[in-house]
C-alpha cells in the first residue's frame, strides 16, 4: 500500500523529532517545577528554557509568557474584561472579527451583550472601516483579530488594526496560532497587546498552548485559581513534557521558516494550478495575502463532505475547514461571513501543506482529484 498523503496541517501537524526528543527527556524527570530541591529545579529549568524559546521566537519577554492547556484556553484567558494598556482605561467590551476561531467567537469572559462582530470583505479580510465605526460607538474595547485565518489562510491587517485600536484607547489581541513557524511574527512590530499560540500547529504536542502579553498590559485575571504557577496567572502544575516539546518545536520551526515558506508556496501554487483545470474552480481569498501553505477551494457541484471521504479513500487526508468544527453540517461561518451562499460554503475543501510535503504528494493529490472529479462534481 502506498504511504498516505497528509494535507491537513492547519488542523494539526506531525510531532517534530526535536519535540519528541525533548519530551522523552522530560518524561524521565520526577520533579515538580514548583519544588525547590534539585529534581524540582531541573524540571523548572526545562519550563523556563521553553518559555525563553517562545519569547525569543515572537520578540516577547519570557516573564510575559503564560503556558496553558491549549490555544483555546489561551484565547479564553486573553479575552478578559478589565485589561489595561500603558495609557488607557480598562476595556469594557469585545470586538471580534467575524472569521475568528470558535474559541474567540465564544467571547471569553465578556458577557454576550458586550461582544460585537467586525465585518470582513469578500476576500476574508477585516473591514477596517467597520472596525473604526465600532470603536467610535462606545467605550474602550478589546479587539480580537487573528493574524491568519485557519480556513482560507488569509492574512489580516493586524498592524494597521493595532494602530486604529490604540488611537481609540483600546487593546488588540491577536490569535497567531496559524502563523507561528509559517511567516515571521513579532509582537512588538505589529504592536499587539496579547497574542496566543498552540504547540501542535508547529510540530509540538497537543494539549499545550501559550498566551504572550506585551509589556505594560495589566489587569489579566486568571481563569484557573489555586497555586501560584505561571506567576499567579494560571494555576496548576505545569505540563513539563508538553512545554519542553513546545519549546523544541518552536525553535525548529523558526529556524526552518524561510526555507519552508518558499518551498511550500511553490508547491501550493502548483497544486492550485492543477485544481483549476476543472472549469469553475474557485480559490477562496486568492486575491488577499495568504499563508504560503493553505488552499481553500471549491468547484461547481462539489460537496465537501463527499470530497473529504473520497480523498481519504484515495489515501489523502484533507478537510472541509476547521478541525474543531468537524462533524457539523452547517456551512463554514468563515465563508458565510465573507458573503458566500450556503451551497458554495458547503462545497469548500481545505488543503494545507507542511514541512514534509513533497512534490510527489501534490502529484498524487491532483491525480486523485482528476479521478474523483466525475463523481464529486455531479449536481
Amino acid at each position: 500500500m502506498p504511504t498516505r498523503v497528509y494535507l491537513d496541517w492547519n488542523a494539526t501537524t506531525p510531532l517534530r523529532p526535536e519535540a519528541r526528543a525533548a519530551m522523552v527527556a522530560a518524561y524521565g524527570l520526577v520533579g515538580n517545577p514548583s519544588s525547590v530541591h534539585a529534581e524540582g529545579r531541573e524540571a523548572r529549568r526545562l519550563v523556563e528554557a521553553a518559555r525563553a524559546a517562545l519569547a525569543r521566537a515572537v520578540a516577547g519577554l519570557p516573564r510575559n509568557v503564560i503556558f496553558t492547556s491549549a490555544g483555546t484556553e489561551a484565547n479564553a484567558l486573553a479575552l478578559s474584561p478589565g485589561l489595561k494598556g500603558p495609557s488607557g482605561g480598562p476595556v469594557e467590551r469585545l470586538l471580534v472579527s467575524a472569521v475568528e476561531h470558535a474559541s474567540v467567537l465564544a467571547g471569553g469572559r465578556f458577557p454576550a451583550d458586550a461582544v460585537s462582530p467586525i465585518h470582513v470583505t469578500r476576500t476574508g479580510v477585516v473591514d477596517v472601516g467597520h472596525l473604526k465605526a465600532l470603536l467610535a460607538s462606545g467605550p474602550p474595547a478589546l479587539v480580537s483579530i487573528m493574524a491568519a485565518n485557519n480556513e482560507t489562510g488569509a492574512l489580516q491587517p493586524v498592524a494597521e488594526a493595532a494602530r486604529i485600536v490604540h488611537e481609540a484607547g483600546g487593546l488588540l489581541h491577536v490569535d497567531a496560532i496559524q502563523v507561528l513557524g509559517k511567516i515571521p511574527f513579532d509582537i512588538n512590530e505589529i504592536s499587539a497587546d496579547l497574542a496566543t499560540f498552540s504547540a501542535h500547529k508547529i510540530g509540538g504536542p497537543k494539549g499545550i498552548g501559550a498566551l504572550v502579553v506585551a509589556e505594560g498590559v495589566t489587569g489579566l485575571e486568571p481563569l484557573l485559581r489555586g497555586g501560584g504557577q505561571e506567576l499567579g496567572r494560571r494555576a496548576g502544575t505545569e505540563n513539563v513534557p508538553g512545554i519542553a516539546g513546545f519549546g523544541a518545536a518552536v525553535t525548529a520551526a523558526v529556524q526552518a521558516l524561510a526555507e519552508d515558506a518558499e518551498r511550500l508556496r511553490t508547491l501550493r501554487n502548483r497544486l492550485e494550478n492543477g485544481l483549476r483545470t476543472v472549469p469553475g474552480t474557485m480559490i477562496f481569498s486568492e486575491d488577499a495575502g495568504r499563508l504560503p501553505n493553505t488552499t481553500l477551494f471549491t468547484a461547481p457541484g462539489l460537496k465537501a463532505e463527499t470530497a473529504v471521504i473520497g480523498f481519504d479513500l484515495e489515501g489523502i487526508a484533507v478537510s472541509s475547514g476547521s478541525a474543531c468544527s468537524s462533524g457539523k453540517v452547517q456551512p463554514s461561518h468563515v465563508l458565510s461571513a465573507m458573503g458566500f451562499d450556503p451551497k458554495t460554503a458547503q462545497g469548500a475543501v481545505r488543503l494545507s501543506l507542511g514541512w514534509s510535503t513533497q512534490e510527489a504528494d501534490i502529484n498524487r493529490t491532483l491525480e486523485a482529484w482528476r479521478k474523483l472529479g466525475n463523481n464529486l462534481l455531479r449536481e
